[in-house]
């Protein structure tokens, strides 16, 4: 299997270590190519009006991959379309900190890098673990190696899964639920502060959801300590309303 690597945490990060360290060890062919740095809630956003650097990492004296200065989309474009010798089977995206579930998926850089892949007819994971302390990245690791192989014997005309894990040990897991995204709006608050200079600025603070209407969704799986799969498309067109919404003529 050839394994396009990316995420948006950065190519340093522990969690595509995890994965890299996963799959090589089966021989599976892994390259990465990921942010030089962090560029997490990033979206879909694409490099366009500054060049993209790029850099070669090595690991062990051997060819880890590419660190580039733009955001994850641009990894996966950039990746398969000039840096890559070979066509990836999958791209996997991750091991991102913290769930990227319910309405973050849209902000998420993990996820709009396993999106980007999909565009290109890719099929792709992108993978996160509920947890921003100590998580385990190896229990992760090892779920997403047997959840790829799985999907790419899978024949559906889905390209792209949004995969999180309960940050829980293996034996707590309560199984795998294929589910749709929670579309549940956060109650979002701002600290408004005072630079030393009198500037005003604000920090966004932690996001909070009381409680959890939605009980077939992502975020009320994942907090029973399921494995959730979301599947997504990239087609952002309300379909019901194709037909409700008609325009006054101009």
């Amino acid at each position: 299997m050839k394994i396009l690597l990316t995420n948006d945490d950065g190519i340093y990060s522990l969690g595509i270590c995890a994965l890299y360290e996963e799959f090589c060890s089966d021989g599976h062919r892994v390259i990465v190519v990921a942010p030089e740095s962090e560029r997490s809630a990033v979206g879909h956003a694409i490099t366009l009006t500054d060049p993209i650097k790029v850099r070669e990492v090595y690991k062990n004296g051997e060819q880890f991959g590419w660190a580039i200065n733009g955001t994850p989309a641009d990894c996966v474009k950039l990746g398969v379309n000039a840096l890559l010798s070979f066509r990836p089977d999958v791209v996997i995206s991750g091991i991102n900190i913290g769930a990227n579930a319910g309405i973050n998926v849209l902000y998420s850089g993990t996820v709009s890098a396993a999106t980007e892949a999909a565009i290109l007819g890719i099929k792709a994971i992108a993978v996160s673990i509920d947890s921003f302390k100590n998580p385990d990245y190896c229990i992760a690791a090892y779920y997403v190696k047997k959840l790829a192989m799985w999907f790419l014997k899978t024949d559906t005309d889905c390209h792209a899964l949004n995969v999180n894990i309960p940050s829980v040990p293996a034996d707590k897991i309560a199984g795998i639920k294929v589910t749709r995204q929670n579309t549940e709006s956060h109650i979002e608050s701002f600290e408004k502060r005072k630079s030393p200079r009198g500037d005003v600025y604000y920090w966004q603070c932690a996001s909070t959801m009381q409680r959890i209407k939605q009980k077939d969704s992502d975020l009320a799986w994942l907090r029973k300590n399921y494995i959730t799969v979301t599947p997504l498309n990239f087609d952002l067109t309300h379909k019901t309303s194709l037909e409700e919404i008609q325009p006054p003529i101009l």
